[in-house]
């Protein structure tokens, strides 16, 4: 019953999560708060470990927490829920986005985006290298 409590959790989290991993971080302490999980001292630790270490921050708090309530099937369904919300975004928009692409008025679209990409990519470039040949 605790895998089946994990995924859910994280994968509410997965969903609600918008701004990014910093912006979940209230979101997953409620969460892990509620179900009683663990407590405040010991979640700010986890933030700080899950910070440290590589990868994101979101994935590496729930494998933790996961690990920590259910073990390694724990960590599995912890980190599955939180990153399927991500997956099945990302699926639909490139389903979608693949039919786009041979729509002939969203291929002009691209090709006029294009120039002003480089444009804008090349103005990025070069106000950065003024900046950094004459300081200030």
């Amino acid at each position: 019953m605790i895998y089946l409590t994990l995924f859910l959790a994280f994968l509410k989290i997965g969903f609600f999560a918008f701004g990014g991993a910093y912006g979940a971080i209230p979101l997953i302490q409620e969460t892990v708060l509620a179900h009683g999980w663990m407590d405040e001292a010991m979640f700010s630790n986890i933030i700080a470990v899950s910070e440290s270490t590589p990868g994101p921050i979101m994935v590496n708090t729930a494998t933790y927490i996961g690990s920590q309530q259910g073990g390694i099937p724990g960590a599995a369904a912890a980190t599955l829920g939180v990153v399927l919300p991500s997956f099945m975004i990302i699926l639909l928009v490139s389903s979608v986005f693949k039919n786009m692409v041979k729509n002939k008025t969203m291929q002009a679209a691209l090709k006029g985006v294009k120039p002003c990409l480089m444009g804008v990519i090349l103005a990025t470039g070069i106000h950065m290298a003024v900046n950094i040949i004459v300081p200030g």
